[in-house]
């Protein structure tokens, strides 16, 4: 018999999904539930089913799992954010760990004692050095800030946010009482007017420095001087105070003209013992503790002796491609944004980095320009959604050595992995990192080496 909507059937859960969603059988049909724990016996009441699952939600707990903890956060059952608040962390690790082990087993046909463990973040608490905050109303018609609930554009209200940096916290404090007063109003995606769309805070984990970038549908706005000044009041690490204008009507955050109110227009930070200058459209990892960790192993698994000549594609603002020239010949970085290359062509001149090389360009472009130079490592840190065929047929086609893949999503980097060990490839050896405390995303790092 099918499973019946709003019928509450009790069940245990025993594993959870790719983002973090409690799953369990029910008279034989896989159930998702939400904000459960391995081994939480629990009546569950169904709110969907379609052909081949169904969803529901928690009418009450039995008997707690032995993993399950009180949440920190007071929005925790609101907020799309976060979604392991309710259990211990070392719950989140082993979940996070056989996510990614899972996935090069069962997408990428690989054996999964390949993948050596998962490294735990020294910090659960305030790691974020980024923070993307939403502006909009509440139900009141106040202007709030937060994050949005799962799969939708409401905003639940978070003043104080357990994984951002408190300096970011403040800044948007700031920026939300400076809106109430002169009234500044929040974008309104739906009727597609109002000012401001969200408010982006960047922090330097080792310079101490903070840089605010405003993103305002509209040009101009009232009183930015008063807000200037309260914002350097407010928090005296600020080093600048952007505006980033975007009239876009998508989702995209950043719009393609940032001016300076105030301040510097880059942000300073030192990560792996260089000093990097970030412009709000440079990506930069947003756990810098964490990101030390990943990219030591990236280098290590790169085995490099001083003789190799490097490439590194999605080289963002050159933070991996530094980190491979103290260790190589010659480090080439490879990026499609024009903006992520000039900062890491300072980048490296600032550090006194001379055997680097960066090109604005895509894979393929890359593959053209680099095939007769002889790479004999690559090192790829792609988007979520992995390598596009382009840029694996210019793996293919400079068919380096050893490929060092870094990817933020087990399951596309599984894909990408039995794409490569098809065409003459192998997976000696994987580790995972979490650079997301709290969050369902992992990293990991992979060598391939290519077959003789």
């Amino acid at each position: 018999m099918d499973l019946q909507k709003n019928k509450v059937y009790r069940c245990q859960i025993t594993d959870y999904t790719a983002d973090g969603t409690g799953f369990a059988k029910i008279e034989g049909r896989a159930v998702f539930v939400p904000r459960t724990a391995v081994g939480d016996q629990c009546d569950v009441r169904i709110v969907k089913v379609t052909k081949n699952v169904a969803f529901g939600r928690v009418e009450k707990i039995i008997v707690p799992s032995a993993q399950r903890t009180a949440p920190a956060c007071p929005v925790a059952d609101k907020c799309g954010g976060c979604c392991y608040q309710h259990i211990t962390y070392g719950e989140e690790l082993r979940a996070k760990e056989k996510k990614v082990r899972d996935a090069l087993t069962r997408i990428g046909g690989q054996d999964g004692a390949k993948l050596l463990g998962i490294t735990g973040a020294p910090t659960t608490a305030h790691y974020r050095n980024k923070a993307q905050y939403p502006v909009g109303r509440d139900k009141e018609g106040s202007i709030v800030t937060g994050f949005y609930r799962p799969r939708s554009h409401d905003i639940v209200p978070v003043e104080k946010c357990l994984i951002q940096s408190e300096t970011a916290d403040k800044i948007a404090a700031v920026v939300r009482e400076w809106m109430t007063e002169f009234s500044v109003m929040p974008y309104d995606y739906e009727k597609k007017r109002g000012t401001i769309r969200h408010i982006y805070v960047r922090v330097g984990e080792k310079s101490g420095e903070s840089q605010l970038t405003l993103i305002s549908a509209t040009k101009k706005m009232p009183k930015l001087d008063v807000l200037v000044e309260r914002l350097r009041a407010a928090a005296p690490s600020l080093t600048g105070i952007l505006l980033n204008h975007n009239q876009r009507d998508d989702n995209v955050i950043l719009g393609n003209r940032t001016d300076v109110l105030w301040g510097e227009p880059m942000l300073e930070d030192r990560l792996c013992g260089h000093t990097f200058l970030l412009s709000p459209e440079a990506f930069y990892q947003v756990n810098h503790a964490q990101a030390e960790r990943l990219y030591a192993c990236a280098v290590d698994y790169a085995g490099l002796t001083g003789e190799e000549t490097v490439l590194d594609l999605y080289c963002g603002a050159g933070t991996i491609t530094l980190a491979l020239a103290e260790h190589a010949k010659t480090a080439i970085g490879v990026e499609i944004v024009p903006e992520a290359i000039e900062n890491a062509k300072r980048n490296a001149l600032r550090n006194g980095m001379e055997n680097t090389e960066f090109f604005c360009a895509d894979a393929g472009q890359a593959a053209q320009r680099l095939a007769k130079r002889g790479i004999d490592v690559l090192v790829v840190d792609p988007p979520r959604k992995g390598l596009d065929a382009t840029a694996r047929d210019a793996i293919l086609k400079m068919q380096p050595p050893k490929v060092v893949y870094v990817s933020c999503d087990p399951a596309t980097l599984a894909r990408d992995v039995a794409e490569l060990c098809g065409a003459g490839y192998t997976l000696e050896k994987a580790q995972a990192f979490d650079l997301f405390p709290r969050t369902f995303h992992v990293e990991t790092v992979c060598l391939l080496s290519k077959i003789p």
